[in-house]
């Protein structure tokens, strides 16, 4: 039974789990839960992860307040001298810059001799990128225009100042998708502007120009059938088709063969250029994941703004002289734009994981060179896979749901914290090490409280109806407020013991001894049923607890904490209504029969818990109980079937009762007044009525030892009722006195009763 209980115990534990590991499976399919987690999660890990050393390859030179006081030029970048970006250009060539990317707009022509100095710059580097401008606008395709969801979006793209962007190695866009205000993400090929390269991608092929041309022989090794694709000469190529044309090829051809960055890749691994020339072997990776990779990747910030190297405007235009000594941008790519520590109002300012509330937002200038760093690094954030995702979620909420579910509502809550912090901290190590995004809203803020508050609601629901059962159960057995006090303390049980005044029924069947030789013991069963139903009804309707059943006989009580007429009523009632029940049912079960005589004693009795050790029963104890046994044996006596003592009838109106004397019951020591219990009065016949009338005379004179006074009232008696048992039992009393008077003098009238 108890393995039973422990497999039906998991099964319920593990259904729960897989609901709560569905129901966050589910959710996180929502933009809702996207939502969160990138706003959340995301930031969370950033934040216990912290600040980052970035990469040195990559430099930003900010654009700022600072240099344009210097400079004594505007403060809006826009109307910045194009001959202060000529300078810049030849300055950071002659330092060995290996890429140089403005993320400036030069759209519109200005001074010529300004715009021909800034473009023979340009041409003179020959690797400057310069930022395409973007505008996107969304076109409703639904006939009324109402639905926002049937939209498409067009993308315009405005190059450079002509001459500009012929001097350029390339000219790309940057646009950052904000979601709903934060920038986590970037595009490395532009979506909705024919998938164009985004500038930090083109830095990155200009800055990795070297190994362009070992990507085409690893690609032709592991794919000759692509041979015809690929250019002979890269520079060449490069000449005639652009950069950004040979990035788009190289983009197409990749993308048309999802397995081949794959196959590329374990190409280079074999090659021993990884021992030989780490240097190019980390470029060649890096264009490897760059074109083979997704298109919408997680930005891995490394810090607050200016945690990427930053070199002031101003201060910039003096690397190479002694004024400019410390810094370096040899062999570095560098991004040229807006970067400075108080951006909010700025136009090209981003709010981040590392942004404060008091407006310290990064600049997109130093977004681009993170890209950058992170594609050159392989230390882009990159979320766990779709099916690691699912299998996650699932046995995550299977773990929670299911713990919480097995185990105590105060361990459970330690275990969740628990389980929570070492979840973390894997995630956090993950995050730390591999650059892998786990999960960190949904399992922790969605299933476990879920997991946890279900639990315990399911367990309070299955607690509540085991409760509902076991009081239900005790409910045959014990008083309503027994079971309540029961119900709040198990456990003490013994603290159901009360004092109370009481008013104790028994009863016994005669032949039952013989009856039970007559059946077998699946029909004396079921007989004993129907004849405690006919007992117990009457004593239920009259308020009154039975309190043991042994064999064929039952112990009733109706209790209060004082003496109580109506209680005592109330049982001399359901004694009268349970012999018309017996009759009823003795009736029915012919010629089966089950005569029942009933004993009524009332006085001040102990009752609740009765036992030691590991068994106790519900009971009445003291010498009320004990009474009332005898009482009820009183009646084989007399020949009476409802026998009551002086206590319960003292005071009582309603019942016709009959005094049958004074009795010394056997094991008694005083002597106790005795009455048959005949009927309700307005139900008594004259019969019953003129029986008790004579049998009262009968009695004062045998109490006044008139025995032959005695006699002929007790006859007179059997004459109105024959086969009166009382009668009878004085009669024959009467005859014994009269050969052998009784010796006690004074003479009480007390009759002993040797026998129970």
């Amino acid at each position: 039974m108890p393995t039973i209980d422990v497999m039906t115990r998991t099964f319920k534990a593990l259904a729960w789990g897989s609901v709560v590991g569905f129901i966050g499976l589910a959710f996180s399919f929502t933009h809702t839960a996207r939502g969160f987690e990138e706003d959340l999660g995301l930031a969370l890990l950033f934040n216990l992860r912290g600040v980052q050393q970035s990469p040195t390859e990559a430099v930003v030179v900010s654009i700022d307040r600072d240099s344009s006081e210097i400079l004594k030029i505007p403060d809006n970048p826009d109307k910045w001298p194009r001959s202060v970006h000529a300078k810049l250009v030849d300055t950071l060539t002659r330092a060995g810059a290996k890429a140089i990317t403005f993320d400036v707009h030069f759209i519109e022509p200005k001074t010529k001799g300004e715009d021909r100095l800034f473009q023979q710059a340009i041409r003179r580097a020959g690797n400057v990128v310069l930022a395409d401008a973007m505008r996107a606008k969304d076109l409703p395709t639904s006939s009324n225009g109402n639905d926002a969801s049937d939209t498409a979006t067009i993308v315009k793209l405005t190059k450079p100042f002509e001459p500009f962007a012929q001097a350029a190695t390339g000219t790309a866009p940057f646009v950052l998708p904000r979601i709903p205000f934060k920038v986590n993400q970037y595009w490395t090929f532009q979506q909705g502007a024919g998938d164009a390269p985004t500038f930090p991608i083109v830095a990155l092929q200009l800055y990795g120009w070297e190994a362009v041309g070992d990507l085409i022989q690893l690609v032709k090794q592991v794919a000759p059938a692509y041979a015809e694709k690929l250019p002979g000469n890269v520079e060449r190529e490069r000449i005639t088709r652009g950069l950004v044309g040979m990035i788009r090829d190289l983009r197409d051809l990749f993308e048309g063969d999802p397995m081949l960055a794959e196959r590329v890749r374990e190409a280079l691994d074999r090659s021993d250029l990884s021992a030989t020339d780490g240097h190019r072997y980390r470029l060649l990776k890096a264009l490897i994941n760059l074109y083979g990779g997704e298109t919408s990747r997680y930005i891995n910030f490394y810090g607050p703004p200016g945690t990427v190297t930053t070199i002031p405007y101003h201060q910039a235009l003096k690397i190479g002289t002694k004024s400019g000594a410390g810094l370096d941008v040899k062999g570095k790519a560098v991004f040229v734009g807006l970067s400075e520590v108080l951006l909010a109002e700025r136009k090209d300012s981003f709010y981040t994981v590392f942004s404060q509330g008091n407006g310290v937002f990064i600049g997109g200038v130093e977004i681009a060179a993170s890209a950058f760093l992170n594609i050159l690094d392989d230390t882009t954030i990159v979320p766990i896979s779709m099916s690691a995702h699912i299998w996650l979620l699932l046995c995550w909420g299977i773990l929670v749901g299911g713990l919480c579910l097995l185990l105590p509502v105060s361990m459970a809550a330690g275990v969740m914290v628990g389980l929570a912090g070492l979840y973390l901290a894997v995630a956090a190590y993950q995050f730390q090490s591999y650059q892998q995004w786990y999960p960190v809203v949904l399992p922790l803020l969605v299933e476990l409280p879920i997991g946890f508050v279900g639990a315990v609601l399911w367990n309070y629901v299955e607690s509540e109806r085991e409760r509902k059962n076991i009081r239900n159960a005790f409910g045959l057995y014990l008083p309503n407020d027994v079971v309540d006090h029961l119900a709040k303390d198990m456990a003490n049980i013994k603290g159901t013991t009360q004092v109370v005044y009481g008013t104790c029924l028994f009863t016994d069947a005669g032949d039952y001894t013989a009856l039970s030789e007559k059946m077998t013991p699946k029909e004396l069963s079921d007989f004993l049923g129907r004849y405690f139903e006919a007992l117990f009804q009457p004593v239920r309707k009259h308020g009154g607890l039975i309190v043991d059943l042994k064999g064929d006989s039952i112990l009733a009580i109706w209790k209060e904490s004082h003496d109580d007429p109506a209680l005592r009523r109330r049982a001399c009632l359901a004694a009268l209504e349970m012999s018309e029940s017996v009759a009823r049912f003795n009736q029915s079960v012919a010629p089966y029969n089950l005569p029942t005589r009933i004993g009524l004693h009332a006085g001040e009795l102990t009752i609740g818990a009765v036992g030691a050790m590991d068994h106790y029963e519900y009971r009445p104890t003291g010498d009320v109980v004990n009474t009332a046994s005898r009482v009820e044996g009183f009646n084989k006596y007399v020949g009476t079937q409802i026998a009551v003592s002086d206590e319960v009838i003292q005071g009582l109106d309603g019942v016709l009762t009959r005094q049958l004397g004074t009795f010394r019951l056997k094991g008694k020591g005083k002597p106790l007044g005795l009455h048959e219990l005949v009927s309700r009065s307005e139900q008594a016949e004259e019969a019953q009525r003129e029986t008790c009338a004579i049998f009262a005379e009968g009695l004062t004179a045998f109490r006044n030892r008139c025995w032959d006074e005695a006699r002929a009232a007790f006859q007179q008696c059997l004459d109105v009722t024959e086969n009166d048992g009382p009668s009878q039992f004085y009669l024959t009393l009467c005859d014994q006195y009269l050969k052998t008077p009784p010796s006690e003098e004074p003479w009480d009238a007390v009759v002993t009763l040797e026998k129970k």
